[in-house]
């Protein structure tokens, strides 16, 4: 199925194009639905020359290591371009990427995409910032994994989650947008699942966690001291369930 101009204007890097240019695209697309569960890429797959991006649901990108752990590097959203090398390296997948519930993926074909990019030089600086932009993202979770503390880290992923994903305000808190199960949360920082549980209760007076991976961040004050690094963990209230 060819993907629609709507669908096409949804794009992160094609916001700025005009009605026009994104009809010259039209022709060269390609729209494929995945259920929940199913991989859009493994990693190490050779992938055809062209641009992926989401256009509705979620995906989750991982990567595994040789003894077979699995880490997730983040979850695309709406918008996002994904597999860079398909279209500017090597074509090989740097990563797994799975749909985490049913989700679209629009396929744009790399000679009819850089033929757009000649009349239009700012979209490459535009494409250049959103992959620079991920470079960033894919440091920081290097670092964090390899030099903070594992509450230090959850902090940061509830942060990052509600900024990038949004919230919604309940009479609890600011309830994220995004549902996050405990083997989702562990496996992105690198943690196991017993850990991350235990971490949610020594948290219970800043975070607040429900069935169905619904996050409710309830101080936003000392959740920012604690992915600062500034708030001692020692100091927060005892889970009454530990008692």
């Amino acid at each position: 199925m060819k993907a629609t101009i709507e669908q096409l204007a949804s794009i992160s890097v094609f916001t700025q194009l005009q009605p026009v240019q994104l009809a010259s695209l039209q022709p060269h697309t390609l729209v494929q639905t995945y259920q929940a569960g199913e991989i859009v890429s493994h990693e190490g797959d050779r992938l055809p020359p062209r641009l992926y991006a989401l256009i509705q649901g979620l995906l989750r990108v991982s990567k595994t290591a040789a003894s077979g752990k699995e880490t997730i590097l983040r979850t695309l959203t709406s918008g996002d371009i994904f597999a860079a090398p398909a279209l500017f390296g090597n074509g090989i997948a740097p990563a797994t990427v799975m749909a985490e519930a049913q989700a679209q993926v629009l396929m744009v074909n790399r000679e009819a995409l850089l033929a757009v990019i000649q009349a239009n030089p700012e979209m490459a600086l535009q494409m250049m910032a959103v992959l620079n932009q991920r470079l960033q993202q894919l440091h920081e979770v290097v670092h964090g994994l390899v030099s903070e503390r594992a509450i230090v880290r959850l902090a940061r992923l509830i942060q990052y989650s509600a900024t990038e994903q949004g919230t919604e305000t309940t009479a609890q808190g600011a309830c994220l947008t995004l549902r996050l199960a405990h083997y989702q949360i562990a496996r992105s920082i690198g943690i196991t699942y017993e850990e991350c549980v235990r971490l949610f209760k020594q948290l219970h007076s800043v975070v607040a966690y429900s069935r169905g991976g619904k996050i409710t961040i309830l101080d936003w004050e000392r959740l920012d001291a604690i992915a600062q690094g500034t708030l001692e963990t020692d100091s927060l209230p005892v889970n009454p369930s530990k008692k």
